[in-house]
């Protein structure tokens, strides 16, 4: 059965707070839970940076689901060591984890103070990353001089079997290369055609029996408030977010993801966000993603609203979604 998971995001979120929602997520009827993985919010008007890896483990313990984590291996952290906060977590749940790894955000992971590098130099950087860390998890030892450096990493610790590396993509040109090297893809909702042709182009590129992701963003409000106060809550929370994934990749701080936000419009959140009170509405969206063989989508509210939120999807969305199938 294809899974329905919480997205806990801690850039909107105290990480005591997400620990609540993830509980109350599991209880509602969802069976899967992922988490992003931010040093900096996209916004100041977020506020929130909780250390993601720290709060898995004791949201792992408190809720039976499987869970995974979108990261970059590189820049503020290094791969060998997220190898080792993985095979943990693995060790600790089998066959619960999975991680999903990108070429990051300046954003993130410029605090080191290193200069930025290019897309084409973060996709090495990210395949040498992933090459690194599988043979840590098969208990080699491991040296390698290239645009990372390993010098003499052997972890003691391993898991009963490696966790699947999922790529995070958004356009056609990085899912083809991702199909290459990953165990997965995962990509946010976008336009049908756009998501079509991301799920396509790592098909194409050598995923064709792998799992499918999809984030699918979304904005709820009351039902007896209506659509627009959905608008405006997304809008407060994730003007930020429309921008291209090559913008979105370079912009350094929360306070350059604000003014390049100034001319943003309420209207140009749905190009971001799915808006609408309607439950049947949001089922339906669920329905199509899965149609297009998604194994697993995870619904990220971007509102302040959670448990609202949660509990309009334990009354309505998930048992239409059910029905439907």
């Amino acid at each position: 059965m294809p899974l329905i998971g919480y997205h806990a995001s801690h850039e909107q979120f105290s990480p005591g707070d997400l620990l609540r929602y993830a509980r109350a997520a599991q209880l509602a009827g969802f069976t899967a839970l992922s988490s992003s993985d931010h040093f900096h919010p996209w916004s100041e008007r977020q506020g929130e940076s909780g250390h993601s890896w720290s709060w898995l483990g004791a949201a792992m313990a408190t809720v039976d689901l499987p869970t995974g984590v979108v990261a970059c291996p590189f820049g503020r952290y290094h791969p060998a060591v997220v190898a080792q906060a993985a095979a943990t977590l693995e060790a600790m749940f089998p066959g619960r984890f999975w991680i999903a790894l990108g070429t990051g955000e300046a954003l993130n992971e410029h605090i080191t103070g290193r200069p930025w590098p290019s897309k084409p130099e973060r996709q090495a950087m990210l395949t040498e990353s992933v090459d690194a860390m599988r043979a840590l998890w098969r208990g080699e030892e491991v040296t390698h001089h290239g645009s990372i450096v390993v010098d003499r990493a052997r972890l003691y610790t391993l898991p009963q079997r490696p966790p699947p590396i999922f790529a995070a993509a958004l356009t056609a040109q990085t899912a083809r290369w991702a199909g290459q090297w990953a165990d997965g893809l995962i990509t946010i909702s976008a336009p049908r055609e756009t998501m079509r042709a991301v799920i396509d182009a790592f098909r194409e590129g050598g995923g064709e029996a792998k799992p499918v992701h999809i984030q699918a963003k979304i904005a709820y409000a009351d039902p007896t408030q209506g659509d627009e106060a959905a608008r405006r809550m997304a809008y407060e929370q994730w003007r930020t977010n429309v921008f291209d994934s090559e913008t979105a990749a370079n912009l350094a701080t929360p306070a350059e993801f604000d003014a390049r936000a100034r001319t943003v419009s309420p209207d140009d959140i749905e190009r971001a966000v799915r808006i609408s009170c309607d439950a049947a509405q949001q089922a339906a969206w669920l329905a199509e993603d899965l149609a297009m063989g998604a194994d697993a989508v995870f619904l990220h509210n971007v509102c302040g609203n959670q448990q609202a939120w949660i509990d309009a999807c334990a009354q309505t969305v998930l048992p239409q979604l059910r029905g439907g199938a």
